[in-house]
């Protein structure tokens, strides 16, 4: 009651916070908010969705048994890290490291990257250009 006016005050009632009962989560449309509704197309996309399953490949490293490839380049990046007490190498030590290694890019990509031009050199190119290689006018103009 309210003590000046002598009537009685109505008593607040609490909304729920939580979705109303009458959402229907059981059926076919279930998992419609899981759906991965991005574009893709670039050919790094690892998430499954639906109806995609993991490659051997992946699955094998994703559980921890790793090929020799994926060893020596873990053993090797681990290697650059305690030498140069960088804990977190940048994507250009990274690249540095894989050179290092002896990968060159002798074939096309396979993916799809609309903003940068393929290019391929030769199997025995060095691991850095020479202090004299000079970027071309269009590589140039992009740095």
């Amino acid at each position: 009651m309210n003590p000046i006016t002598a009537t009685p005050t109505a008593i607040p009632t609490a909304e729920p916070a939580h979705a109303p009962i009458d959402a229907d989560f059981r059926g076919p449309d279930r998992r419609h908010n899981v759906i991965d509704t991005r574009a893709s197309g670039t050919g790094l996309e690892r998430r499954r969705g639906v109806g995609r399953r993991r490659d051997d490949f992946s699955k094998a490293a994703e559980e921890g048994e790793m090929t020799g490839e994926q060893f020596l380049f873990i053993k090797a990046i681990d290697a650059y890290k305690r030498v140069n007490a960088r804990p977190f190498p940048t994507w250009t030590e990274v690249l540095e490291v894989i050179r290092k290694l002896g990968y060159r890019k002798t074939a096309a990509m396979t993916l799809d990257l609309n903003s940068a031009d393929d290019w391929t050199e030769p199997a025995d190119a060095p691991a850095f250009p020479p202090a004299s290689f000079k970027l071309n006018d269009s590589e140039a103009d992009a740095a």
